[in-house]
């Protein structure tokens, strides 16, 4: 029974895991509808100069504004399954 157990609950956790997401995944799902130069203060995909001032602020402020959302961005820019990981990798992607 116990083994039987262990084996449910380990294969539970397997299943539930969310595996990380391509960054180029994320874009093309949730943030290319405004990062393609759609809204002129969305810094553009590979726009080294417009990431530049937000990238300056560091990871952690940029991060917190992709989760919490940011003048017209929506919460974790309507990705709702993306991981705080996910948007960190997609942040860095972008601004390069």
């Amino acid at each position: 029974m116990r083994k039987t157990l262990l084996i449910a609950a380990t294969a539970f956790m397997i299943a539930s895991a969310q595996a990380g997401q391509e960054p180029e995944a994320v874009f093309a799902k949730t943030c290319a509808m405004c990062h393609n130069g759609q809204l002129p203060n969305a810094p553009k995909k590979g726009d080294v100069a417009a990431w530049q001032p937000r990238l300056a602020q560091g990871q952690d402020v940029l991060l917190k504004n992709v989760v919490n959302g940011l003048s017209v961005m929506p919460p974790r820019g309507l990705c709702s399954d993306c991981s705080d990981e996910d948007l960190a990798a997609t942040i860095g992607w972008m601004s390069r």
